[in-house]
């Protein structure tokens, strides 16, 4: 068995390390976590391997990817490949070295925004002064002209998702989505990880890499191990029999038609539905088209 869509797209989870530690968090990241065992030139090595691949587009993400030490090197060398980049980060800590990176490479940004109010957003992060850090940097990268996206996770009964929706459109991001919490990391509370619980996206021209080299149907589907970087070419992993019995069992689970949407939380692209709105509570591929609404800015 093989794949038979082209690698477009890759996460790569550079770091577990994160400043944050929100009981949500499905890659388990936090304070306690590390950089993992890839090294810079494994990293550069992977991006080149995308590259040569015919790969448009990597998104770094962690942890909290701003806090790793050679992100300003990475984004310089995917985007010298020809890769679009974006990083998504909690926008908490950034560097001036990672601003330059961005602005000096075309890169853009995406992050995760949880209420309009500095209290709620702060106790779902778990770290005091979160919401001021990342509001003022959205700030920042809007005046700067760099393109960024903002994430709502509906999480609790009664909380000010739509308000945070509102929020970062009147600071000027011009693009917002919203997703469901999902059960996989800490958001599992301990739960063994359920393909149905995944969107049914998993491995249609992406992949994701993480901060030891493993390679998953996606960043939720970590789970679902497929090979590992440091082990065997990328280019040999997609197109291998584990990641296509992957991509068997989640097409049993969620039917072929689920490969046609992608939820926006996570993503630089969009297509063919728009974001979907905190309100609608999910972003499920089958319902995507009763449901999703676009929200922007004019």
């Amino acid at each position: 068995m093989s794949t038979t869509t082209l690698l477009k797209f890759a996460w790569l989870e550079v770091t577990g390390f994160c400043n944050e530690h929100c009981d949500h968090c499905y890659a388990d990241s936090g304070p306690d976590q590390g950089h993992g065992t890839m090294t810079v030139a494994d990293w550069i090595d992977v991006i080149d391997q995308l590259a040569d691949m015919g790969g448009s587009d990597v998104q770094f993400i962690g942890g909290e990817p701003t806090l790793y030490p050679h992100l300003p090197e990475l984004i310089g060398h995917a985007a010298g490949r020809g890769l679009g980049v974006e990083i998504f980060s909690n926008m908490t800590h950034i560097k001036p070295e990672v601003w330059e990176a961005i602005t000096g490479h075309g890169a853009k940004l995406a992050t995760s925004y949880y209420s309009d109010n500095a209290a709620e957003h702060d106790s779902i992060t778990r770290l005091r002064g979160a919401h001021r850090k990342t509001r003022a940097n959205v700030e920042k990268a809007v005046s700067l002209g760099i393109p960024i996206r903002g994430g709502v996770v509906s999480l609790r009964e009664g909380q000010r998702a739509m308000e945070a929706v509102s929020d970062l459109q009147s600071i000027g991001v011009r693009q917002v989505g919203g997703d469901r919490i999902r059960a996989f990391g800490r958001a599992s509370a301990g739960a063994q990880p359920q393909i149905k619980d995944l969107c049914g996206h998993c491995a249609y021209e992406k992949c994701a890499v993480g901060p030891d080299g493993a390679v998953w149907p996606c960043v939720l589907g970590r789970a679902i191990d497929v090979g590992n970087v440091r082990d065997e070419p990328l280019a040999e992993i997609w197109t291998g029999d584990r990641l296509a019995q992957a991509c068997a069992d989640i097409a049993a689970v969620h039917g072929p038609g689920a490969a046609a949407c992608t939820p926006p939380q996570f993503l630089p692209m969009c297509s063919p539905c728009g974001p979907c709105v905190p309100a609608v509570g999910h972003c499920d591929p089958e319902e995507a088209p009763l449901h999703a609404a676009t929200i922007a800015t004019t």
